[in-house]
């Protein structure tokens, strides 16, 4: 591989909100550390559709994921497989449609909650969580902090080349408190804090660095159809490599040939949407 690279999903964070109360992502962008740009979600923008766009490179229309209650094993090659095509190492901290989207479905609690499998055609190692009883009294989420550290050790253990980490923390935080309140303004400053300590130590260990989010969320804690609030959210790229101009808007179809682009894995035909960093 080229280069290791590392994608950070923090689901359902608006624009608004990462430029607003991300105070140490900002700051590495005032100190040139980190390039931003805003990033638009595919339609539907609802969390599972777009987690599958953001891997496919293809949009609801084509792979068939139409929201939460469709998820099945997907056809399309995708970011995992195009790694482990050039040899690469995957690795995956997420919630478990990941798991169901890119190696198998259904997911089954025991024999998928966390496995190492480095002959696998996907992904290598995986730790996932299903937040299973998830509802707006209930969140059923991890603790950030844990999932980062997941996601370290897996890179220190097994020497991962891409590795993927999807917190839901704040979509359950906007889907219960909406998002101009306290709780959601003390929720982001908390996300942003726990992140911190872990960018410098994955920067130190080779990786490039990816923070961006799968779709926003609106003044009433909603996201799946059109409008900036739903639709739009921050990308934020710590590494060497050059990008559009900072007004420029990306796709989230161009994030999986990105990636692939980045780490001289094979682009799939499937993804044609044009890379936005050299």
């Amino acid at each position: 591989m080229d280069r290791k690279l590392l994608l950070i999903i923090l689901d359902g964070v608006p624009y608004c909100n990462f430029r607003r109360l991300f105070g140490n992502l900002e700051g590495w962008v005032d100190s040139g550390e980190a390039r931003l740009w805003k990033l638009r979600a595919v339609l539907p923008s609802t969390s599972a559709s777009c987690y599958a766009s953001i891997h496919t490179g293809v949009t609801p229309q084509e792979h068939g994921c139409t929201g939460n209650g469709n998820v099945f094993r997907l056809s399309h090659k995708d970011v995992f497989s195009q790694v482990r095509e050039a040899g690469g190492v995957t690795g995956a901290v997420t919630h478990s449609y990941w798991s169901q989207f890119f190696n198998r479905h259904p997911f089954d609690y025991v024999r998928d909650i966390e496995y190492d499998e480095p002959e696998s055609a996907t992904i290598n190692h995986g730790r996932f969580h299903s937040m299973t009883g998830y509802g707006k009294a209930n969140q059923m989420t991890p603790s950030d902090v844990d999932l980062y550290a997941t996601l370290t050790n897996l890179c220190l253990r097994f020497g991962l080349d891409y590795g993927i980490l999807h917190t839901c923390t704040l979509d359950s935080m906007g889907h219960r408190f909406f998002h101009d309140c306290e709780e959601m303004d003390h929720a982001c400053f908390v996300a942003d804090e726990m992140l911190a300590p872990f960018i410098p130590r994955w920067r130190q260990l080779g990786y490039e660095v990816i923070v961006t989010a799968d779709h926003g969320q609106d003044e009433r804690g909603h996201h799946g159809g059109r409008g900036p609030l739903q639709q739009e959210t921050a990308l934020y790229y710590f590494g060497d490599a050059e990008g559009p101009d900072s007004e420029s808007v990306i796709s989230q179809l161009q994030l999986a040939p990105t990636i692939l682009s980045r780490m001289g894995a094979p682009i799939a035909e499937t993804m044609k949407a044009e890379p936005f960093l050299r």
